[in-house]
């Protein structure tokens, strides 16, 4: 009985190995920093460049790793597309990064992750030929913080706000967004020029990240840490409003809790968005997933009673 458990372990262990191929590669390095991502790759297809899905963690730019969404990486390597999971500048560790913090200080929190961030997506097309990704067909995706920089590395002003050198190819766009509770600091960057497919998930109570329009942490105005977001119910009517791809899933009642739902239970969620988006189909869609669940703002939402 034993020698068919082991038999079967070594099976399964095999298959998953083989399924794909991981590479923990460094994307920046200088004298006090080094940052890695892993790299999970499908198996090799003949003449056929691989679609990539660059993923950043959660953690409030204080905690988190790179590892946490091995599943994903493996699942979607399953399916045909890379993925990148990178590790990033905890800049607020040990710092304070709600409504005590200092302002300038979350947002230079953000502004270090972004920067992380270009550098990983310069790194991985200036070595695309080398792991035979498709550098026309970057997506972006991310949980809570992670999100954020994936908000704002798609819409700030490259230029303007990489602390690193500008090395990214002159007018790169990220073919697709992917967020779980997340938010952007100024909604009037998604303009229609620069407005890209979108997958959204978040709880209409969160009290974290702003599910629509409100302060980050639930803030006070008077509070020095004060900073006002645009969540993803925000942008999810923006880019309505645009006319552009987007998709929203909305957990009535639910809080921060759901933040990793689209790279745990919802992995077909995001293979069905990156595959509608390479055939060109056109779509917006907001699913409603009702919950017992009563939490603060549930009240405002017309779709959630």
């Amino acid at each position: 009985m034993k020698k068919i458990f082991f038999l079967l372990l070594f099976t399964i262990s095999f298959t998953l190995t083989n399924a794909q191929e991981v590479k923990t590669l460094t994307y920046f390095q200088n004298d006090t920093l080094k940052l890695d991502l892993d790299l999970y790759l499908p198996q090799k297809k003949m003449n056929e460049k691989i679609p990539l899905i660059i993923f950043a963690f959660g953690g409030g730019f204080s905690g988190g790793e790179r590892t946490s969404e091995k599943d994903f990486g493996i699942f979607m390597a399953k399916n045909g597309y890379a993925v990148a999971s990178i590790s990033y500048s905890l800049y607020m560790k040990g710092k304070d990064f709600g409504c005590k913090g200092t302002l300038t200080e979350k947002i230079k929190a953000i502004q270090i992750g972004v920067s992380d961030m270009w550098q990983a997506t310069s790194f991985l097309i200036e070595n695309a030929n080398k792991y035979n990704l498709d550098a026309s067909k970057v997506f972006i995706s991310g949980i809570s913080a992670g999100a954020e920089i994936g908000f704002q590395a798609s819409f700030w002003d490259y230029k303007l706000m990489n602390l690193y050198k500008n090395n990214l190819p002159e007018n790169f766009k990220y073919k697709g967004f992917i967020g779980g509770s997340g938010a952007i600091q100024d909604i009037n960057l998604i303009t229609k020029e620069k407005a890209m497919p979108m997958l959204l998930s978040h709880g209409n109570s969160d009290e974290t990240v702003p599910y629509n329009a409100g302060s980050h942490r639930s803030c006070p105005t008077n509070a020095s840490g004060w900073l006002i977001l645009f969540g993803s119910y925000a942008v999810y009517n923006h880019m309505t409003d645009l006319h552009k791809d987007v998709e929203l899933i909305t957990f009535c009642g639910g809080g921060h809790e759901f933040s990793g739902y689209l790279f745990h239970q919802g992995q077909q969620y995001v293979l069905d968005f990156v595959n509608d988006v390479l055939k060109g189909k056109k779509f917006e869609s907001h699913i409603i997933i009702p919950s017992d669940k009563k939490g603060k703002d549930s009240g405002k939402y017309l779709f959630c009673e």
